[in-house]
């Protein structure tokens, strides 16, 4: 029960946060080109918080159901308008200063998408490389010859530093030829390449939502011992551990992760041990001097290292946050229209039941999971709004194009086709979004 209401919590949140950003953009754009807004509204349904302020009388308000928004402009289509309101009405305006309303919804789900990862890149991303772990027997990844313990530093040509990239880039090499090139680096820096080949009539059962480590035969692995912030006067720093060094090994013991670590060296409290660490590729070691804190009594070994953390200033964390706004959005991309041709599983879509339990899991995990799972689910709102579906903004942008074109607005008829055949299409949109998520919960 507790996480049936946190997930319905986040959720509520999530798509609160991001209606809010969606149709902001399309408002304050309005309102730079000179349209009159009537409404502002977070929700659908009856209101349930309402105010009037500015000098249009705006409506604001927060309505009972939700799961979208919307912003409501003056509209000659709808009725009359006052004669001191006249030219302020959505569909007077410039066909261009309607396409800069539309685009702006979308292009503020961008935006914010950018803005987050900044403000994650700022507070330091975590290096952690991805590791493979438990490779199963007669699996493609066992035949493609990958063991466990092994870092994963490239896909394809892309360079892989975290497993959202990791998993990306698998995905992309797997529906692009059913193949999967990869290059891993051992516990002594050396780097080898592998290719992990799929049947193309499995691949496509691949993509399916869990089933990617599963069918590959391989799982994500723990973290390695990659170090960062050393503390000065402590055993590493003294012994001439640098950022960056990944420790494989104290004494004769394998380190294969920070928990392996910490267990080792709280045993051996003030002892003298042979650190083993990979640096620049190159196996070394070094003797340390374990320091001793005492912690309820017990007395404890201590190293004096943190996990690295990447903190790579304002102007390059702007950079990082661009491209990764960018990656994420074409392969949103690329994921849609490898679903329409079959390539990509169509389970993939999912529905608000999934993203509550993802947002609702996030939200538990900590503030950066949470904010990654809004950046998501932002950056795949920009791109379903931009297609050219009629009830969408794409598909009122292509209204505006043609109506450009020809000089004159689309007629009634050729609109309210439109607008059925959007609809249509959104329906059967969510009909495959609530199958999938039942069928997950069913599973």
């Amino acid at each position: 029960m507790g996480s049936a209401v946190i997930n319905l919590l986040a959720f509520i949140v999530a798509i609160s946060i991001l209606v809010a950003v969606h149709e902001f953009g399309h408002y304050i754009v309005g309102r730079w080109t000179g349209m009159k807004v009537l409404r502002f509204s977070i929700g659908f349904g009856k209101p349930i918080w309402t105010r009037i302020a500015g000098k249009d009388n705006t409506e604001y308000c927060v309505s009972s159901i939700p799961l979208g928004g919307y912003v409501r402009f003056l509209d000659t289509r709808e009725g009359p308008i006052d004669p001191e309101d006249e030219g302020r009405a959505f569909n007077q305006r410039p066909i261009p200063a309607r396409i800069a309303v539309l685009l702006a919804g979308p292009a503020f789900n961008f935006l914010f998408a950018i803005l987050a990862f900044w403000l994650l890149f700022m507070d330091g991303v975590p290096a952690v490389r991805p590791t493979v772990g438990e490779v199963a027997p007669d699996s493609y990844a066992e035949a493609a010859g990958l063991r466990s313990g092994e870092q994963i530093v490239q896909i394809g040509e892309t360079p892989i530093m975290a497993w959202d990239s990791a998993v990306i880039s698998l995905l992309d090499s797997l529906v692009s030829d059913s193949r999967i090139p990869m290059t891993l680096e051992d516990d002594y820096g050396a780097r080898r390449s592998v290719v992990i080949e799929v049947p193309g009539e499995a691949a496509a059962g691949l993509t399916e939502p869990g089933v990617l480590f599963d069918g590959l035969g391989f799982m994500p692995g723990p973290p390695p011992v990659v170090i960062g912030n050393l503390r000065e006067g402590e055993a590493a720093l003294r012994a001439g551990l640098r950022d960056g060094d990944r420790i494989v090994g104290i004494d004769d013991t394998p380190i294969a992760d920070f928990r392996k670590l910490v267990e080792v060296v709280q045993a051996r409290p003030g002892k003298r041990v042979s650190i083993h660490f990979v640096r620049d590729q190159v196996r070394q070691s070094a003797i340390a001097t374990l320091g001793e804190q005492t912690v309820n009594g017990e007395a404890r070994g201590f190293l004096g290292v943190g996990m690295l953390a990447d903190n790579i200033g304002p102007v390059k964390s702007f950079v990082s946050a661009l491209e990764q706004t960018w990656a994420k959005s074409l392969f949103t991309v690329e994921m849609l229209v490898r679903m329409l041709t079959g390539d990509v599983s169509i389970k993939n879509i999912s529905g608000p039941i999934s993203i509550a339990q993802y947002a609702g899991e996030a939200a538990e995990r900590g503030f950066g999971y949470f904010v990654n799972i809004l950046i998501i689910v932002s950056i795949s709102l920009g791109v379903l709004n931009l297609l050219p579906i009629p009830v969408l903004d794409g598909g009122q942008i292509v209204y505006q194009l043609i109506e450009l074109v020809k000089g004159g607005p689309m007629t009634e008829r050729a609109q309210i086709l439109g607008q059925q055949v959007g609809i249509f299409a959104l329906l059967l949109l969510m009909s495959f979004a609530f199958y999938n998520d039942i069928a997950r919960l069913l599973s």
